[in-house]
């Protein structure tokens, strides 16, 4: 919605209330016309229902609104002697409008002293919800959010099963723009998985002052730009729109800012021309292939999985070759030490060409049995297409080992189709790998740009996507809502973000810009971190990645004990002040 339609609509939403409560204002021995003024009349309406001013403020803010109003709804009726469960049932089943039958059709009497304490335990424990629910969306909407990190693509900075508290105030909180939603949930329905918000009313994006800007090499919450596009090599096939801040959340670092030139040469990633030089605690992975030959004694299924491998690494006999699909420098190195292994090198795209293996599996293996296979090799972020009447089973990227018996027998399929998977996308696609693209400008607000049918692949999405613009393109003709256009001037910023696991991330080497309005916080603590794959409770839990700093220098260091100890202390402080109290009462 525009700025003029919005107001409309708030005009609109003003007179309904005062039509519907002009009366009742009279009866609280105000005026009228009070019942219709913008702002001013929720001011008095506080008054009249005796809570505070300040409760004005929690009916304009989005979201918090939506249980605020029932709230008002509900007092405004009580306050005139309306206490009933059937009337409270009415005045929110059909929206407030109950109250227009108690204006123009009874004649209520104001109670100007009425009690605002619970009548009952029931009563008191919903009034408590309520209020707790308003704390809570307040504070995960504008300060601090819960976060979970789902995939590897910032493996080891940051692990799959750590908990995090992203802060909004960092970068300064975004305004929701989706006005009507489920509190404290993203874009689903926990358990009965259904969706969470409605597309209509939309608010126009707005931002609080933050006290930082994003560096490179921060870490960056951002919804995923794409998350509407079924599948971004085919924008024509798509899932129903989604909002902005209901777009799925992506958590990657952030390697170039607004202004500057990103370049990958051979895996090394240079920003301005000069290589990025990551902190301490990032961690860049980068999958390797070695030879190994066999050495007596040696448990190389032992010494392989203590290199902490995100995935775990495939071995082709015939060949006696190993894939390892994520290693950290300190790994490589421990790997070149391990008797048998040579000719360890990192894997780099240097054509732009699907690799890929197609694999015959065991006819005796069930059909239920190989569901299970592809599920887990699927969950495993593997990328398979399995026909059943065959039972081939293709997949891009490497086989774990777990699957290797299965194999009957093998080849490799090279596709020799122009691949689109690297940004930009279209049919000037350039014959870039994700080991080696660029350069790229990243857009900043107020520059321009020079528009021609070379540049326009890295911009269209921007001008029609992110930025509302209507683009037609007609030989070399380029027209922006109607106009001849041979420059462009961007009206945001926008990132390009990457994860740590280079061979393992989806991100912007893929689908291109963050824009500026899709930024949602700084990840800034682990509170929780939960290894799934560990044995045992006590080992699931990371104890040494628990109440960790996300950023800083130097290596993590958990802050668990010192939590403990505080704790500890606020028990003591209480047991001790609970023992006081009743000494006193009992005296």
């Amino acid at each position: 919605m525009t700025a003029l339609q919005w107001l409309f609509f708030i005009l609109i939403v003003q007179l309904i209330h005062g039509l519907g409560t002009w009366k009742l204002y009279v009866k609280a021995g105000r005026q009228a016309w009070e019942a219709f003024i913008p702002v001013y009349n929720a001011i008095v309406l506080m008054q009249i229902i005796n809570r505070p001013k300040w409760y004005t403020f929690l009916l304009f803010i989005p979201i918090i609104n939506l249980i605020m109003i029932p709230v008002v709804w509900v007092e405004t009726i009580r306050s005139f002697g309306y206490n009933s469960t059937k009337d409270t049932a009415l005045v929110i089943l059909t929206l407030g409008f109950y109250i227009y039958y108690i204006n123009y059709t009874q004649n209520p009497t104001y109670i100007t002293d009425r009690s605002l304490v619970p009548k009952n335990k029931t009563a008191d424990t919903v009034s408590s919800l309520l209020f707790a629910i308003v704390v809570a969306t307040f504070v995960h909407t504008y300060f601090i959010q819960p976060f979970t990190i789902p995939t590897s693509s910032l493996e080891k900075s940051l692990l799959v099963g750590d908990f995090l508290f992203v802060s909004k105030y960092n970068y300064g909180a975004r305004t929701p723009m989706t006005t009507v939603a489920a509190p404290m949930v993203h874009d689903t329905i926990p358990f009965i998985k259904t969706k969470s918000y409605t597309i209509w009313p939309q608010l126009p994006y707005f931002r609080l002052p933050g006290y930082e800007k994003i560096k490179n090499n921060d870490i960056v919450v951002f919804n995923w730009p794409i998350d509407t596009v079924y599948q971004f090599r085919d924008p024509l096939h798509r899932y129903a729109w989604k909002p902005i801040d209901k777009r799925s959340n992506y958590v990657k670092r952030c390697v170039g800012i607004p202004g500057d030139k990103i370049e990958v040469k051979n895996s090394e990633l240079y920003v301005n021309d000069k290589v990025l030089v990551l902190s301490e605690r990032a961690k860049p992975q980068f999958s390797y292939s070695a030879k190994v030959e066999p050495v007596d004694n040696i448990d190389y299924n032992t010494l392989f999985s203590d290199l902490n491998t995100h995935d775990r690494y495939g071995f082709l006999a015939e060949q006696k070759t190993a894939y390892f699909p994520a290693l950290t420098s300190e790994n490589v190195e421990k790997l070149k030490k391990i008797p048998g292994v040579s000719n360890l090198e990192k894997m780099i795209d240097t054509t732009n060409t699907i690799f890929s293996y197609e694999f015959k599996i065991d006819p005796k293996i069930k059909d239920i049995e190989l569901q299970n296979i592809i599920t887990r090799i699927k969950e495993s972020n593997k990328f398979v297409v399995f026909e059943d009447k065959n039972k081939n089973l293709l997949c891009i990227n490497r086989l774990p080992l777990e699957f290797v018996n299965l194999i009957k027998s093998q080849k490799s399929v090279i596709s020799t189709k122009e691949m689109h998977d690297i940004f930009p996308h279209g049919p000037n696609q350039k014959n870039w790998t994700k080991d080696n693209l660029g350069p790229i400008y990243i857009p900043q607000a107020g520059k321009t740009v020079e528009l021609n049918i070379e540049t326009l692949p890295y911009y269209k999405r921007i001008i029609t996507e992110y930025e509302g613009n209507t683009l037609q393109q007609t030989g070399n003709e380029i027209r922006i809502n109607g106009q001849i256009a041979t420059s462009y001037t961007f009206k945001q910023d926008y990132y390009w973000m990457m994860g740590d696991n280079r061979h393992n991330s989806e991100d912007s080497r893929y689908w291109g810009y963050v824009p500026a309005d899709h930024i949602v916080g700084k990840p800034i603590f682990i509170w929780m971190s939960w290894d799934s794959n560990a044995q045992g409770i006590m080992n699931k839990i990371r104890w040494d990645r628990m109440f960790t700093t996300v950023s800083g220098e130097g290596q993590p260091q958990s802050y668990f004990k010192y939590f403990l100890f505080l704790l500890a202390g606020y028990f003591a402080f209480d047991y001790f002040r609970s023992k006081k109290k009743n000494k006193e009462e009992n005296q």
